[in-house]
């Protein structure tokens, strides 16, 4: 079968950041779910292409197959790297493959258990009411900085025991890091690599002092570990912090400030949670729905393999498409429509599959928190003008 050349077919170049900016192109999406679900797409940016899989059943089914799609060979991140460079990557637990990647889950798996985050819930209730609270009394604020990234990156940095007055310091490095094609955070590869630079230098000033005085936080117990009788390297070990320290603020930071705007875009929505306030625990599973807070990994071909009567090519790019998946109306009816109380809703925000999101009770906890402060103290929260997407 013929793949079709998705740019000039469906309107919209994926392989661009800046298609993103004002908003994710979901009619291009519905286009390839009903005409193409497996697309092959030209990199306008890196060269090469990738396959585009956008249906439910084909990412789902993607995710859980690890040996035919791989995210240890050419890493999860969708560009293509040369070898020397995919190699240090191989150390970040996003871009393992099992069993390794089994292993090392296991090392942090017990420090996001729902036992021990249950028993956190009324510190990260403080927390968020102490943030929620301070905007209500300024009166208008950054929705984004001051509300929506800072409960998530109070909550990681007290659990890698770094010191409180030291989060927007990881705020930055992790916005730098993912942000390396973003002008507003970045202006190179090359400022990227500085800032994670910084953040190990930070990691590794924190390790000796947990090694001369471990505590019960993160850091000690990843010190503390052992994978097949050897504990981690310095290399290994910095990997973990920095995966930690951005999927445990980027993503949450995103889905609450696009949670709060789909509540304030649909009133009618927002007003039936605030009569029913048990409607909230599906309303966090809509906005994961609905707002995709991670859009799309890649998986590498470990062998040639047909998907809907189409070839996909032993080291092919397939690029599984979250924020499609999503709106998939063969899964979700009337997709296009948010609904604090729809049910069922097999989303796919956290994923599936070996790299589920090791952090999302975590972040259900931190969600349904800070909105039950936000609907409790500021019902009526509007837009302070139109929203700005930054091009």
């Amino acid at each position: 079968m013929e793949a079709p050349v998705l740019a000039p077919l469906f309107g919209a170049d994926l392989s661009r950041p800046e298609t993103f900016a004002a908003g994710v192109p979901h009619e291009t999406f519905r286009r390839l779910r009903a005409e193409a679900p497996v697309a092959w797409h030209p990199d306008s940016v890196h060269g090469g292409g990738f396959w585009a899989i956008t249906r439910h059943a084909d990412v789902w089914r993607i995710s859980l197959d690890q040996k035919t799609f791989s995210s240890e060979r050419g890493s999860a991140m969708i560009p293509p790297y040369p070898e020397e460079k995919v190699i240090p990557q191989r150390e970040i637990m996003l871009n393992m493959d099992p069993p390794r990647h089994t292993k090392y889950r296991r090392l942090v798996n017990m420090g996001f258990s729902p036992k021990i985050l249950n028993k956190a819930e009324e510190h990260i209730r403080r927390r968020a009411r102490s943030i929620v609270d301070a905007v209500a009394r300024k009166g208008r604020c950054d929705f984004v900085t001051e509300v929506a990234a800072e409960l998530p990156l109070q909550v990681i940095v007290e659990m890698l025991g770094v010191p409180l007055e030291d989060r927007h310091r990881f705020f930055e490095w992790s916005n730098t890091m993912v942000g390396v094609d973003d002008p507003e955070y970045s202006s190179g590869p090359e400022v990227g690599e500085m800032a994670m630079m910084q953040l190990f230098s930070y990691a590794n000033e924190l390790a000796t002092e947990r090694r001369r005085c471990p505590r019960e936080d993160l850091t000690s117990l990843l010190l503390q570990a052992e994978v097949d009788g050897e504990r981690l390297t310095e290399s290994q070990y910095d990997s973990f912090v920095m995966l930690l320290s951005v999927a445990g603020n980027e993503t949450t930071r995103n889905l609450i400030s696009g949670g709060m705007l789909a509540l304030i875009q649909h009133p009618e929505e927002r007003a039936r949670l605030l009569a029913d306030r048990s409607l909230l625990p599906t309303a966090v599973e809509e906005m994961l729905r609905w707002v995709s807070p991670v859009m799309a990994f890649r998986r590498t071909a470990q062998k040639d393999v047909e998907i809907h009567g189409t070839m996909v090519r032993e080291g092919d790019r397939v690029v599984i498409w979250y924020a499609s998946a999503n709106r998939d109306e063969a899964v979700f009816p009337d997709a296009d429509r948010f609904d604090v109380g729809r049910f069922p809703n097999d989303h796919l925000g956290f994923g599936i599959g070996p790299h589920f999101c090791l952090g999302a009770h975590l972040a259900r906890l931190e969600i349904r928190i800070m909105f039950e402060e936000l609907l409790r103290r500021l019902p009526d929260i509007e837009l302070d003008g139109s929203v700005e997407r930054l091009h």
